[in-house]
């Protein structure tokens, strides 16, 4: 019955994102989200506040105000974009910095592509498996098997392997050892799993997977990042950053790698914070007392 109401659901929004007022009625959702939701925009305030201590009250509610509008777009992107073949998600796609990337791949090492939950993350799985080749992600299967369904053939026609967060290191070795690009979102607390680091000058505690994996396959580390263009808004600006060799950090290696993951999705936010989401407790594992 679940699965039912689910798919319900999906084919009333997907037919919502089709027609010519579809982008308006998203916006008015989150218009209605950004108005009632107070649980979480009471939490995107205080993460504001950490990141952003000179925010006034009235940019602070601009920001949440427009995170909220480009859920709604990345929403109905997701609906349109289920329908595109390779060439047509090309076309939305502008690679900013790809020389990054492409010298990595020349390099003929193992790529783990860093990334954040910030802009359109589903569009850039689809975007690298277009251009690049054959992609796996690290993830979680959906609670609802039909929706798990629709989304997995999408994926499979763009050679996108979905890897379960747990138990997946046999899987994530296999996938680097046979050069599949790894694509990898490390932005959310990692509690007692992860390591202290740095963010927007306050402690978080940061998972060092993607460092360790690239420590043991010899991979380079690209972080990468999807957002709206600002002149084209039907355009994704993917953004490459320098790669990170573990193999050239020294005996602290894992520690400074997993930093400067943390330093490349601040500076991302840095620059349009409002495709961050700033839904999650970034800070809860030292300053869990800011969300009480």
């Amino acid at each position: 019955m679940a699965d039912f109401i689910y798919l319900l659901i999906y084919k009333f929004v997907k037919f919502i994102a089709f027609l010519p007022f579809g982008d308006k009625v998203f916006k008015f959702i989150a218009f209605c989200f950004f108005k009632l939701d107070f649980k979480h925009t009471r939490i995107m305030r205080v993460n504001l506040g950490f990141c952003f201590p000179n925010l006034n009250d009235f940019e602070a509610y601009k920001i949440i105000a427009k995170t909220y509008e480009n859920f709604a777009f990345f929403a109905s992107e997701f609906f349109k974009n289920q329908s595109l073949d390779k060439e047509q998600i090309l076309k939305k796609a502008n690679l900013i910095n790809e020389d990054y990337l492409l010298d990595a791949l020349n390099s003929g090492r193992p790529i783990i592509v860093q990334t954040a939950h910030y802009g359109n993350w589903e569009f850039f799985s689809l975007a690298m498996a277009a251009k690049f080749g054959k992609v796996s992600i690290i993830g979680r299967n959906l609670d609802s098997k039909v929706m798990d369904k629709i989304l997995s053939k999408q994926r499979r026609k763009f050679d996108i392997e979905l890897i379960p967060k747990k138990g997946s290191a046999k899987q994530i070795l296999s996938a680097l050892n046979s050069k599949r690009r790894l694509g990898v979102l490390v932005d959310q607390n990692a509690g007692n799993d992860g390591i202290e680091c740095q963010f927007f000058g306050k402690k978080i505690s940061h998972t060092p997977a993607v460092s360790i994996f690239a420590k043991k396959t010899n991979a380079l580390i690209i972080p990468a990042f999807a957002r709206r263009n600002d002149k084209n808004p039907n355009l994704i600006d993917i953004i490459f950053f320098e790669p990170i060799d573990v193999n050239l950090l020294g005996d602290d290696a894992i520690k400074i790698a997993t930093q400067m993951q943390s330093d490349a999705t601040q500076k991302i936010i840095s620059q349009k914070p409002d495709e961050y989401f700033w839904m999650h407790k970034k800070f809860k594992h030292f300053y869990e007392e800011i969300y009480l």
